[in-house]
């Protein structure tokens, strides 16, 4: 399957697309406050496992663990007082590196098309999901709820 082999090849090339994705973030005026409170070493492994583990969040990750990782995310970055236009920013800006990549290395052709959209809808859809339940629980924190992913989660990930 085109889409499977195209989602490997994003994941070899995840230090590129991540150094490309924290410099981006780093320039963007949108992003001010995250990169100031972020840790430096945080943000680097958030991007990084994104693109390195995502065969496995397309592929074979349940809703329940993008929900807990992303629910996490939220809290944490409420947490830090990171604005929430900023997460937003940030999870859409991982979607566009990925796309400029794939454009740029020619890896979307014509003769692919039905691999691109079933490619295109998985990433469309996990992105949209992980910025739904990032909303969740950086809206838990604003409430004073507590966040139903544990500490270790939100850090560094599994």
């Amino acid at each position: 399957m085109f889409a499977v082999r195209l989602v490997h090849l994003i994941e070899t090339h995840a230090d590129k697309l991540s150094e490309a994705l924290i410099h981006k973030l780093k320039n963007a005026d949108e992003c001010a406050e995250l990169v100031a409170k972020v840790p430096a070493h945080e943000l680097k492994h958030r991007t990084y496992e994104v693109y390195s583990h995502l065969s496995d969040w397309l592929l074979s990750k349940t809703l329940s663990e993008v929900e807990e990782r992303y629910t996490g995310l939220g809290a944490r970055r409420a947490r830090q007082g990171v604005p929430f236009s900023q997460v937003m920013f940030a999870v859409q800006t991982t979607k566009h590196v990925l796309w400029d990549y794939l454009l740029l290395e020619g890896l979307l052709e014509p003769e692919d098309l039905i691999g691109e959209m079933e490619l295109v809808r998985s990433l469309g859809q996990f992105f949209d999901r992980a910025l739904y339940y990032a909303a969740i629980g950086y809206e838990q924190v604003q409430r004073g709820e507590p966040s139903h992913a544990s500490s270790l989660h939100e850090v560094v990930g599994r």
